[in-house]
């Protein structure tokens, strides 16, 4: 068999399986939901599929309490309310898109990254055969075309297709706030030294908006406004039929939420207590301003340093570090860094050196058990963990998430040490 052959059969065999996994959950959640008093769809889909259903009588989603998301997404599932038996047709379509993501992974890391098609297959794997990612889309999650839009957005830089990148931008942040700090990175990786080449001229205040366009090559300045013309455009018009409940509950409900439940976050337990009516006579509600390390670092810090080292990567960190310090952390968030994995682990040290990737992928999966054992207590058997064991385990799953990071910086930041070790790590994998 020759060696093109090899590939197109690997990659056969890889979608199919990836496919077959998915159609076995599908299959599996319909048994587990119709015996089981654990249900195996997500409740957030319920919210998915009732918004849905308001559209198509008529009425606005946002009739239906605790629906926070686009109205493009109940859109989309206006079949899933059609016929009794298309009520799952949300979650094939999610898991339709972690497909195409995986599609658009192989994408480019083969073009971009210049792997071999059989490598590049192995990478791809981890997205498209992993049970965390495809559980998650077929029990009900959106997650799965949020990747195809940001794995997009990557692959439309990457082949500077940049009008079309700042379209697929401006639709992923309408879609999902949090894709709006890789703008930043993209800017700075997009950034060919214009800022050294700007002279000051003498002249009139008029000159400084001359002088300020000149800091920005025309790659830059065509996706800042092609991003922002999608968001503006997409945000206007649902503005337009669903009015301020529009606003109020896609972007401002996520400046003021307080979820407790489900919530990985180390401000968790902050959150439970200032849940209760009587927390409003406190001054000072320290969640409150989990805003300001979480952007400093994934919006601007994290960007300046490595954007133009390797963008797919820094884009891991911007996300990993988002995640960490997001005052809500459930496990449908762990996909939004999942999906760089492909592009980040060739050159990765955690790849590399096993004897420093195994205890912490280990580290990481146990800091999670023991917060969902103690989750479990608490929902299932009516015991009160909160402290210290949710505390505790929210603290540990933190600082386990920081040490992890602090990995992936500094794995960036030596891109070009990395280069000299890529070759090690290849051959682990092989």
């Amino acid at each position: 068999m020759s060696s093109v052959a090899a590939a197109r059969f690997n990659r056969t065999t890889v979608f199919s399986a990836a496919i077959a996994l998915r159609i076995g959950l599908l299959v599996y959640g319909y048994v587990q939901d119709a015996y089981s008093p654990m249900k195996y769809t997500d409740i957030d889909y319920y919210v998915f599929t009732d918004a849905a259903r308001y559209v198509s009588q008529g009425q606005s989603p946002y009739d239906r309490d605790t629906y926070r998301y686009t109205p493009l997404l109940a859109w989309l599932l206006l079949p899933a309310t059609w016929y009794p038996w298309s009520f799952s047709f949300g979650k094939m379509l999610f898991a339709s898109g972690d497909i195409f993501a995986g599609w658009l992974i192989l994408l480019v890391l083969q073009h971009t990254y210049r792997m071999s098609a059989a490598q590049a297959l192995k990478f791809a794997s981890i997205w498209l055969l992993n049970p965390m990612v495809a559980a998650i889309s077929t029990r009900g999650s959106s997650e799965g075309l949020l990747g195809v839009m940001v794995v997009a957005l990557l692959w439309a830089v990457t082949r500077r297709k940049i009008r079309l990148a700042g379209m697929l931008l401006g639709l992923a942040v309408h879609f999902k706030i949090y894709p709006f700090i890789y703008g930043f990175s993209i800017l700075w990786w997009l950034d060919a030294g214009a800022q050294s080449n700007v002279r000051r001229r003498p002249g009139s205040a008029g000159n400084i908006i001359v002088r300020a366009a000149r800091r920005f090559n025309p790659a830059q300045i065509a996706l800042a406004t092609s991003s922002l013309m999608t968001f503006f455009g997409l945000s206007g018009i649902m503005a337009a039929i669903y009015g301020t409940p529009f606003i109020r509950h896609t972007y401002l409900y996520h400046l003021i939420r307080i979820d407790h439940r489900h919530n990985f976050s180390v401000y968790n337990t902050l959150l439970y207590l200032n849940s209760s009516p009587a927390s409003s006579q406190s001054a000072l509600h320290l969640e409150s301003l989990a805003f300001l390390p979480q952007l400093f670092l994934s919006a601007f810090a994290i960007p300046a340093v490595l954007a133009k080292k390797d963008l797919a990567a820094t884009m891991l960190a911007q996300t990993f570090a988002f995640v960490t310090f997001n005052k809500v952390c459930t496990s449908q968030y762990f996909l939004w860094y999942m999906i760089f994995l492909p592009f980040y682990l060739p050159k990765s040290s955690l790849l590399s050196h096993p004897r420093l990737g195994i205890p912490a992928v280990v580290l990481w999966v146990l800091s999670q058990a023991f917060w969902l054992q103690q989750a479990y207590q608490l929902e299932y058997l009516g015991k009160s963990t909160f402290v210290p064991g949710l505390w505790a385990g929210g603290v540990v799953f933190f600082l386990t998430n920081v040490c992890l990071l602090a990995v992936v910086i500094s794995d960036v930041g030596r891109a070009e040490e990395r280069e000299a070790e890529a070759e090690a790590g290849m051959r682990t994998v092989t």
